[in-house]
């Protein structure tokens, strides 16, 4: 069923609904065939609300009215602080939908500048990755051209080249003068012969920790919207992993999507984010993903919502049900929540400031540059000689772990070492790069 007289009633429908949008524009083949069957998931979403004399469609066993459940399990959490239903029973294939509205609310208290703005209601993913791997699936295929920074995060090359097949591009992601390369973003993008482009950022990044500065993040959207103002149709994927995780006053504290989510009708937005790092709960899976442009209509968010749940529902069919509940309890009710994310901001801001202040020790050192970071979990050295050598000899030798990234760039993932160690493994580092290199 590939081609477009064999495409399926409801996929056409959906994309006659689209027709015209930016969304239009960037679906992919599959993206075009996608949708959301009105079968198992979709009836006994019906009956759920209708049938309450008997409800025979989902294969779940229940007994008086609850999911059966293993009373090993069970029994380990605190009783009546969950009813079996919430944590053995299936998800909504969108996820939980007071997770979803309350995620939105959130969204808008970290963004302010979304106040008053239109922008789809967040769809649970298994995770950020997931998340990715979806807008690779809906938005990317062979002879596309995604744009990303040269440091950045390996994993968008598996998701976006060799699952889709597209080719990457990619720019300098520092100035001379180490800020945001916003010219050189702009340029590789204009270069770019169909005049369509999808782009990915990360901010704070990964591997390096650095967010652009306000006046950069600024920018970065001004040359963004003045190529959609020169025809270009742009898809703009904002991977928020560290968002929140901001330690100089002039780093940008918003979404880059908080800038473009109305920004222009060539434009379409899209928000990445997670409950991985955000409330550190690394192993729930619970990703979000949000969608945003200017002129799209409920109409139109219904519609790629119904393709978007018609990729979970192929994929994963839906998402952790115990982590969203546990999500959920806590942000509505928990006593400690916001305490203890505060709590971790500010050990991993001390942190950051510990390794600054060790750093200096071994300025001009030409061995290990830092590149400039102020935000998020990691930093990474520009690497004289072979970062995997100098990997190598760490574990070898001091039985330290970093990460090699191209064999030029080595990656201190900072938030996993004790405040009171961070200096000794500086100091280590830079003997170690002494002892591999000399």
């Amino acid at each position: 069923m590939t081609g477009g007289q064999n495409m399926h009633v409801l996929a056409k429908e959906l994309n006659e609904t689209l027709h015209g949008t930016i969304v239009d524009a960037m679906l992919s083949d599959v993206g075009r065939r996608m949708f959301f069957p009105k079968g198992v998931v979709a009836q006994s979403a019906e009956a759920g609300k209708k049938a309450t004399r008997f409800n025979a469609t989902i294969g779940m066993a229940t007994s008086g009215g609850q999911p059966m459940y293993l009373s090993d399990i069970y029994h380990q959490f605190t009783d009546n602080a969950f009813k079996p239903s919430e944590l053995f029973s299936y998800a909504p294939g969108g996820g939980d939908p007071a997770l979803r509205a309350l995620w939105k609310e959130q969204m808008i208290v970290k963004n302010p500048t979304l106040q008053g703005k239109t922008f789809s209601l967040p769809a649970v993913t298994s995770g950020l990755t997931h998340g990715l791997q979806m807008m690779a699936q809906l938005f990317v295929q062979d002879g596309d051209t995604l744009v990303i920074p040269n440091l950045a995060w390996d994993n968008y090359e598996l998701i976006f080249a060799h699952q889709t097949g597209a080719s990457i591009k990619t720019f300098d992601l520092y100035t001379a003068e180490g800020g945001f390369n916003v010219d050189g973003m702009r340029e590789v993008l204009a270069g770019i012969p169909d005049k369509k482009a999808r782009i990915l950022l990360n901010f704070p990044n990964n591997p390096t920790g650095y967010t652009p500065t306000k006046r950069e993040m600024q920018a970065i959207a001004e040359a963004l919207i003045s190529l959609a103002e020169e025809g270009m149709k742009l898809m703009v994927l904002s991977d928020d992993a560290y968002f929140g995780l901001f330690f100089e006053d002039d780093s940008a504290k918003e979404s880059l999507f908080s800038l473009l989510c109305d920004a222009h009708p060539n434009i379409l937005a899209v928000k990445c984010d997670a409950a991985t790092k955000e409330d550190m709960v690394w192993g729930f899976r619970i990703g979000f993903i949000t969608y945003g442009s200017k002129n799209l209509s409920e109409e139109h968010y219904d519609a790629l919502n119904k393709k978007t749940l018609g990729i979970i529902r192929s994929t994963v069919s839906n998402c952790d049900r115990p982590g969203q509940s546990m999500l959920l309890k806590a942000m509505r009710s928990g006593g400690h929540y916001e305490s203890d994310k505060l709590a971790a901001k500010v050990e991993m801001e001390r942190r950051y400031r510990t390794l600054k202040e060790a750093l200096k020790k071994h300025e001009g050192n030409d061995l290990l540059k830092p590149h400039p970071f102020n935000s998020g979990y990691f930093m990474a050295f520009d690497c004289k000689g072979s970062a995997e050598q100098l990997r190598r000899h760490l574990l070898d030798n001091y039985q330290v772990g970093c990460i090699n990234i191209a064999d030029v760039t080595l990656r201190l993932a900072y938030c996993s070492v004790e405040c009171d160690r961070i200096a000794e493994l500086v100091d280590i580092v830079y003997q170690a790069a002494g002892e591999a290199w000399n």
